[in-house]
């Protein structure tokens, strides 16, 4: 297909799907009403074979990923995930326990290689879900590397209105504690200062200076993947690079933000995804509906039980853990959006919002952070090996 004709087609393809997703207010995500089209096109031929390969899109995905996980990296403050200790372990129990049940009772319904899967798509996002397609598709394994994709499309249809009913239970508790005059409100402190704070000269901050910057982070990371034989995988690497480069001050939070490239870096990286969907039936597809529910049960299951079971030893409030766990199905911005739907739904004046608001959002922005973007991509990077 030709390359301006295929990139075309891809931009008015994420332009649908990012119109869905906010007229849902993303309750119906961008990644299923993309997997919807892709298909669709697909399997009635519509879309060509070579579609994501012709429009370069894949290739440069395929290249930028270790970028973007770097700017991930940038994002996580060390001075929150100390405040929020608490949080954040419970966010890794969520994990652990996305990856207990599956291990101990998925293992009875599926193959190793989709429980491998489902626990890289479960516990987190495109990151997790392309370190297991990557492993997948090394072996020839082109349904294995579909399943977690399907799971990540469906991901928000579980997580957010399941989230939504269980945050507002919490809200509810919360403002009873505040008319009751038991409930310590905090404010929430902003770092202007930190979020500017950077080492690099003003040459290196134009938008090829950055790049070469975070080029550089990426190529060390994979030769310490090759010197470790990868032991220290390049994904994980770049993120403990990403986060000691922030917390050093050496770069600024959120790196490749503001620069021209970042939404299209992101955008390809999102395409890498979709490359299977090209080669698999519509028969294979449908065998995976199985699969998919059966992974969806008791990897949430898992998530509600350690994340429960830990937030009572932490002395946190059973909704508010199980609340913390869930984040695993969508992670930021949907931490933000369900924690302030949550409380101006139940608050009834801007005080109760504001109070409300500032015991539940801290939480929840903290955890997407510790499920989706550490402990899944790190857990994820481990058990990717054992797919074969």
């Amino acid at each position: 297909m030709n390359p301006v004709t295929a990139f075309t087609i891809i931009m008015l393809i994420w332009a649908i799907s990012d119109f869905v997703s906010k007229k849902t207010k993303s309750l119906i995500s961008t990644l299923l009403v993309a997997s919807i089209i892709f298909l669709v096109g697909f399997k009635t031929n519509i879309f060509p074979e070579d579609l994501l390969s012709s429009s370069s899109l894949l290739a440069l995905g395929q290249t930028v990923v270790g970028f973007i996980i770097v700017h991930i990296g940038t994002m996580i403050s060390l001075d929150e995930l100390k405040k929020q200790w608490k949080t954040v372990l419970i966010g890794v129990s969520a994990v652990a326990g996305i990856a207990a049940f599956l291990f101990l009772i998925g293992s009875f319904f599926l193959d190793q290689n989709f429980v491998i899967g489902a626990i890289g798509a479960i516990s987190g996002g495109t990151i997790s879900v392309i370190i297991v397609q990557e492993s997948a598709l090394a072996s020839g394994l082109v349904l294995v590397a579909v399943f977690p994709v399907l799971i990540a499309a469906f991901q928000g249809l579980i997580g957010f209105p399941l989230t939504s009913l269980i945050l507002r239970k919490e809200a509810t508790r919360i403002k009873g504690e505040y008319r009751a005059g038991t409930l310590k409100v905090e404010k929430t402190e902003e770092h202007h200062e930190e979020e500017a704070k950077t080492m690099m000269p003003k040459a290196l901050q134009t938008t090829a200076g950055t790049l070469f910057v975070v080029g550089v982070v990426v190529l060390l990371s994979m030769y310490i993947d090759g010197l470790t034989n990868g032991i220290l995988n390049t994904f994980v690497v770049a993120l403990l690079f990403g986060i000691a480069l922030r917390a050093f001050g050496v770069v600024k939070p959120n790196i490749l933000s503001g620069i021209d490239a970042y939404g299209l870096m992101m955008l390809a990286i999102l395409i890498i995804i979709f490359g299977p969907l090209a080669t698999s039936s519509v028969e294979d597809l449908v065998a995976l509906i199985g699969p998919l529910c059966i992974a969806f049960a008791i990897g949430v299951a898992g998530s509600v039980a350690f994340s429960a079971i830990m937030g009572k030893i932490l002395g946190y409030s059973i909704s508010m853990s199980i609340a913390i766990g869930l984040t695993t199905l969508y992670g930021f911005p949907g931490t933000m959006i369900l924690s302030q739907e949550a409380a101006r739904s139940v608050g009834e004046n801007e005080q109760e919002v504001a109070a409300i608001e500032g015991q539940i959002l801290p939480k929840m922005i903290i955890a997407g952070f510790s499920t989706v973007t550490i402990t899944s991509v790190v857990l994820t990077s481990i058990i990717a090996e054992f797919i074969h």
